[in-house]
């Protein structure tokens, strides 16, 4: 009964439009045509069915039709058609329009969300709104390929279809920011992430993910997100190969160069001789980074390099005269591997190393 009243509010005036139009063979006015659209989007914005809309319209007809003269039906179908069309129109506007508020209120708190722009507690209250509940501790991962991807683009609406499908409501959160893929999981669910990082991987034809630690309350996403964001970073920096990189795996590289100058004083003290060497210092230092890589295995090291493991000990050897460090002995490996992670961190000696 109640939409049935709210329908009729909506169909106010129509009869008497369609009595009159019939009566003259006229069109509807642009008054009248502005008015159904108004009526329309006021329908939408009640939360009403347009299925029903337009069959009370149809109805309203029927209700008129015995009243007209004969031969009026012509003229009662083509009003017909210019009233439930405009009412039509307003109706889907108002929809886009209020699709439109609700995309720009999403980017609003997703923004805010991973720069932690807000009030900590409104945040948590506007979180809800989105299945999100910040109250718990939640983990970020971030995926990037070989090009930047949007909301609405094929790649970014197919995984969140897919990861969607496999784990349903979980209070799970899929955007994008800055280009790249971004997957809001709760920290007690590390499959979602793991499943969103092999879907990304694969989606962006060899892309690579990050998976921030889990962290408690509303500032615990931004804290997810930028480890995230820095192990992708440190991973372009260190030459890393890893498809998926997990943050707490990645710990030991913010320690070594929490001290800038003292990591810097360091490459410089032990690796700086190499400079002395024929070619510089940089081919050295690959020849250390592959060596090491390869858990200091000369054979392994020197296919890496596309050497002879001749000319690889050759190279570890010049290594030893120039710095006085033995990459094979155990006493001085520790200061060498050290410093060789610290010049790729510093990209040094092509950077500045400051």
């Amino acid at each position: 009964m109640a939409e049935g009243t709210a329908q009729a509010d909506h169909l106010a005036g129509y009869a008497d439009i369609l009595l009159d139009v019939c009566a003259t063979g006229r069109r509807l006015t642009r008054a009248e045509l502005d008015a159904r659209r108004a009526q329309g989007m006021r329908a939408a914005e009640a939360g009403l069915a347009l299925r029903g809309l337009v069959r009370a319209h149809l109805a309203g007809a029927r209700e008129v039709h015995p009243r007209l003269p004969a031969g009026a039906a012509g003229p009662l179908l083509a009003a017909l058609e210019q009233a439930v069309d405009a009412f039509a129109e307003g109706y889907e506007r108002s929809q886009h329009q209020a699709v439109r508020q609700e995309e720009a209120a999403r980017r609003e708190f997703i923004d805010d969300l991973l720069y932690g722009r807000s009030d900590l507690g409104r945040l948590a209250e506007r979180a809800v709104r989105f299945g999100l509940r910040l109250s718990q501790a939640h983990a970020v991962a971030v995926a990037q390929g070989r090009e930047p991807y949007g909301d609405g683009y094929p790649v970014a609406r197919g995984i969140e279809e897919t990861v969607l499908a496999r784990f349903g409501n979980r209070q799970i959160l899929l955007t994008t920011k800055d280009g790249r893929l971004v997957c809001v999981a709760p920290g007690e669910q590390p499959d979602v992430l793991d499943y969103f990082a092999r879907q990304a991987y694969a989606a962006t034809d060899g892309g690579r993910v990050a998976i921030g630690r889990s962290h408690q309350g509303p500032g615990g996403v931004v804290h997810s997100y930028e480890e995230a964001l820095g192990a992708l970073e440190l991973a372009d920096r260190m030459g890393l190969e890893e498809p998926v990189l997990h943050a707490a795996d990645l710990l030991v590289y913010p320690v070594l160069t929490r001290d800038r100058q003292a990591m810097a004083d360091l490459v410089e003290s032990v690796l700086g001789p190499l400079r002395a060497a024929r070619g510089g210092a940089q081919p050295l230092v690959d020849t250390l980074t592959a060596y090491f890589d390869s858990g200091c295995v000369a054979t392994e090291a020197a296919r890496r390099l596309s050497l002879s493991v001749r000319a690889l000990t050759y190279r570890l050897e010049r290594i030893h005269g120039l710095t006085g460090a033995d990459p094979a002995d155990p006493r001085h490996r520790y200061t060498l591997q050290t410093a060789v992670i610290g010049a790729r961190l510093l990209d040094w000696p092509g950077g500045t190393g400051s």
